[in-house]
């Protein structure tokens, strides 16, 4: 697995799993009815982003994240990430590979920490990769997210500094 900077090329790949990550409502606080424009506008950052994706040596796309400054002004010294694998190469470690490329960024930034604001409770997945990852849950808002079978669960922020 190779991870590179996304190119416009990449996206007609992206929007597949993305769109239909974003429609089932689980994971993602994207509305479920997002359009392709819309994602696009959403997920491929221009710098001070970064989009990359997790290409097999087949060229599949399986798996992508874009990572940021978190808050602008004097805030922006702490950077965030989203990631999203497409559900047919989930637990090949893609997820991994792509959060330790964003940690590996900010930190070669020179952000001090890394923040994620919508950790949705109820995807222990997400949150167990990221906890073995050095995050810790900072707070949860209850009921901060509707998700469409569990009804409403918790939304976590979740930090790992990155200071020596």
């Amino acid at each position: 697995m190779e991870i590179r900077d996304a190119t416009a090329a990449d996206w007609p790949l992206i929007w597949p799993f993305l769109h239909g990550i974003c429609a089932r409502g689980e994971t993602f606080s994207y509305p479920v009815d997002l359009t392709e424009e819309v994602g696009r506008g959403y997920w491929m950052l221009t710098p001070p982003g970064r989009t990359v994706v997790a290409v097999a040596g087949s060229g599949a796309v399986l798996g992508t994240a874009k990572m940021n400054p978190n808050q602008m002004g004097n805030a922006a010294h702490v950077a965030s990430a989203s990631f999203m694998v497409d559900p047919a190469h989930s637990g090949r470690g893609v997820g991994r590979a792509l959060c330790e490329e964003a940690l590996a960024w900010a930190a070669a930034a020179g952000y001090r920490g890394m923040q994620f604001n919508a950790v949705v409770a109820s995807n222990t997945p997400a949150v167990r990769l990221y906890r073995s990852l050095g995050f810790e849950v900072i707070g949860t808002v209850p009921e901060g997210f509707r998700h469409p079978r569990l009804g409403y669960v918790g939304l976590h922020i979740m930090y790992k500094s990155l200071e020596p």
